[in-house]
């Protein structure tokens, strides 16, 4: 089994509140605008990373991370990218790439909205971490926790902070 921290849209930002939330996790899956290499550093040296870069992100991270990222936990086939969509409104690269690798579970960022949603037509859970980061028109940043143990995802809890807290 496995804990798994998801964030996205941190701006630069990797606070206690976000670190404290995130602790219990065996890994983070980060869906991009991580705000620099350095960041990224950081959060890696926290826990292992998993990462794509989102259109914020320059040089070095995009030279780091890629633009998709799909790979098995446990016995999940997981996607990440930034932009993406949502269940019903999928990007086109999106719906194209879910189509080929036919994840289990989706995740993208970019709105800054958290989002979970199960799609029955691709049969895969989408989730949107939201923001977790302070830059943006959201009033609360938010990060997203769940458990994968072999072929089952399970315990989703959500975490919330205020903007500048």
């Amino acid at each position: 089994m496995k804990s798994i921290g998801i964030i996205s849209d941190t701006h630069n930002t990797f606070d206690d509140a976000l670190r404290q939330f995130l602790s219990p996790c065996d890994e983070i899956w980060h869906a991009g605008d991580i705000g620099s290499i350095e960041l990224a550093d950081r959060i890696a040296a926290f826990r292992p990373l998993r990462a794509v870069f989102g259109n914020i992100d320059g040089g070095a991270t995009r030279v780091a991370y890629r633009q998709w990222l799909d790979f098995e936990c446990e016995q999940v086939r997981a996607l990440i990218t930034h932009i993406g969509g949502y269940p019903g409104r999928y990007e086109s690269a999106a719906q194209q790439k879910i189509s080929e690798v036919r994840p289990k579970i989706f995740i993208a960022g970019h709105s800054h909205i958290l989002k979970v949603m199960y799609d029955r037509r691709n049969e895969l859970l989408f989730i949107n971490p939201g923001a977790a980061g302070h830059s943006g028109f959201h009033k609360v940043r938010t990060a997203v926790r769940l458990a994968i143990d072999g072929g089952r995802i399970g315990g989703l809890e959500v975490g919330e902070w205020k903007k500048g807290l």
